[in-house]
């Protein structure tokens, strides 16, 4: 379901954080995905720890739990939340010569979580691709999406596609 207005704009047209007061607290969680491709040997290094920067999916999980945590440093509109929880998970497909991130993040609060499960995944991809790229290059970073989402006043949104 969209929305006709726009909710960080005021009746003027200027940028503005959206008042949160009167909402009620309710648990809130949201999941975001999105993966990197790498070459084979890339991706066989990084299964075994061979790169010089060290162990990368676990520098990763820090990273993309420290990047939920900044969220609102970083994306203007963002309101401080008291997260409660950041779980990232990896799934590395041999196939395809890529490592899937999922983070799902949680709180209880007055607003949902959902940039802060983007941001993340966005984290955790962007530090795999710095401890990789000294041995390659044309990693891609794809499909960052938010799947699901639930609490709120809008209820659950999980993702169709």
């Amino acid at each position: 379901m969209m929305e006709n207005t726009l909710t960080h704009i005021d009746e003027s047209g200027n940028a503005r954080m959206v008042d949160v007061t009167e909402k009620a607290s309710t648990l809130r969680e949201a999941v975001a995905v999105g993966s990197i491709t790498m070459a084979r040997s890339t991706l066989s290094l990084v299964k075994t720890g061979g790169l010089p920067k060290g162990d990368v999916l676990s520098t990763a999980r820090i990273a993309g739990i420290m990047g939920a945590k900044q969220t609102s440093n970083l994306i203007p509109m963002c309101h401080p939340i008291a997260i409660t929880s950041v779980k990232i998970e990896f799934t590395v497909n041999d196939e395809k010569n890529s490592i899937g991130v999922t983070a799902a993040v949680k709180t209880v609060g007055q607003t949902g979580v959902e940039m802060e499960a983007l941001t993340a995944v966005s984290t955790t991809l962007l530090t795999i691709y710095d401890m990789c790229k000294a041995v390659d290059k044309e990693m891609e970073i794809t499909g960052v999406m938010l799947i699901k989402k639930t609490g709120g006043k809008s209820g659950t949104y999980v993702r169709h596609s």
